[in-house]
């Protein structure tokens, strides 16, 4: 970094000290400025002119003042423009005090408003042109009154561009900065979402097979002395259930790769076309299911077909889990106009109390289900059933994406 560019973010940092600095270079400029007469025969010379105690004092003071333009800008401007006016109708020959003025003028129109910046710049352009022509001790069309006139003016009409520019520049930042905001509120929200999902898979996938897995693991536990070949064919389920949540968990875990690293193996979502499968992993552990579908060949859309079959398979694991040994279950697939209505239906009484209180079969499960049916525009309702049991209701809206098997809309 150079020494002018320290220079000057050290006078950024002190705007008193900045201001003085102007200060000083203004009152340089009016001294400058005192020695030249601008109405010489030859045009404006240098050194032919003395200014007066007076004058020098004038613009001693004057340019005193503008140490303090940004703290008093009205203020500042009210002590320049009196200076001025003593110049203008005692000083002869005249000295430059107006430029304090100007410099002044500039601050209120840069710091204020616009309606503001046209009063003070008026009244102060009417003031100083008004009295050097008609108390000045110069003619009233001398061209010296005129550049009065056109400096006030164009001093205010650059203090309001230069506040229009901040302005916008600050409205400008603003939105950067409220976008920016808003994209990291968004990033934050998808990724929690995100979360949620996966949270729900894994629950999904965790709750359902080693569910399974610990049915049949008891029941090898009962007939392994007196049943080997049974107990073999419990293993098998084990074995099966235990392989299709490690293929589960391994596609699941495959979306939190980077991009960077091998792609995953992973198999298509599962859907209510695996839906006579799923009814067979549970009826391998002992549970009769039942499956009624009445949903004319409606090929869902894949989170339609997702959230189906996660509600189907956590409704089934809760049955397992809660309903007791004897328990029979019900699984209903139906189109109602433009709806797919999920229910499943149980008949067992349950192993606890807590089993059959509607804010579910325990654990997470059933808010899994209801955010699975909310995101997708749907509703979900469980809760006990009259005379034992409990039942979970899903209502899934189709989109106008989800087609019969014929190709038809649906």
């Amino acid at each position: 970094m150079s020494i002018l560019e320290r220079t000057r973010g050290g006078l950024r940092a002190h705007p008193l000290a900045l201001d003085a600095v102007l200060a000083a270079g203004v009152l340089i400029s009016m001294v400058a400025g005192s020695f030249v007469d601008p109405r010489a025969e030859a045009g404006p010379t240098w050194g032919v002119r003395t200014p007066s105690a007076l004058g020098l004092t004038l613009m001693a003071l004057s340019a005193a003042a503008l140490v303090l333009r940004r703290q008093r800008p009205m203020a500042v401007l009210a002590v320049t423009t009196a200076f001025s006016l003593v110049d203008l109708v005692t000083a002869d020959p005249r000295t430059p005090v107006t430029m304090s003025a100007v410099v002044a003028l500039y601050t209120v129109a840069a710091t204020t408003d616009r309606p503001t910046t046209w009063r003070v710049g008026i009244l102060t352009m009417t003031v100083l042109t008004g009295t050097a022509m008609l108390v000045g001790p110069l003619p009233w069309y001398t061209q010296e009154n005129l550049g009065l006139f056109a400096w006030t003016g164009m001093a205010a009409a650059v203090g309001d561009a230069v506040r229009s520019r901040r302005a916008f520049v600050d409205a400008i930042r603003e939105r950067a900065e409220r976008a920016e905001r808003t994209r990291e509120e968004e990033a934050r929200r998808r990724v929690a979402e995100e979360r949620l999902r996966i949270a729900r898979d894994l629950h999904d996938v965790v709750a359902h097979h080693i569910a399974l897995v610990n049915v049949q693991a008891g029941v090898v536990a009962h007939v392994m002395d007196k049943r080997p070949d049974q107990a073999k064919e419990a293993l098998a389920h084990v074995r099966e259930a235990s392989r299709t949540a490690l293929d589960e968990l391994r596609a699941t875990v495959g979306l939190l790769r980077q991009s960077g690293d091998p792609e995953a193996p992973t198999e298509p979502a599962p859907g209510l076309a695996r839906l006579d499968e799923l009814a067979d992993t549970f009826r391998n552990a002992g549970l009769p299911v039942e499956i009624a579908r009445a949903d004319h060949g409606t090929t869902l859309p894949s989170a339609l077909d997702l959230a189906a079959y996660r509600v189907i398979q956590e409704a089934l694991t809760n049955v397992r889990k809660h309903a007791g040994q004897e328990a029979r279950a019900e699984v209903s697939v139906v189109r109602v106009g433009t709806n797919m209505e999920i229910t499943v239906l149980d008949d067992g009484p349950g192993d606890d109390a807590d089993s059959k209180d509607t804010s579910g079969h325990g654990g997470h499960g059933l808010l899994g289900m209801r955010e699975r049916v909310t995101a997708v525009g749907g509703a979900l309702t469980a809760g006990p059933r009259f005379g034992g049991g409990f039942r979970v209701h899903a209502i899934l809206p189709l989109t106008n994406h989800a087609t019969t098997t014929a190709g038809g809309t649906a």
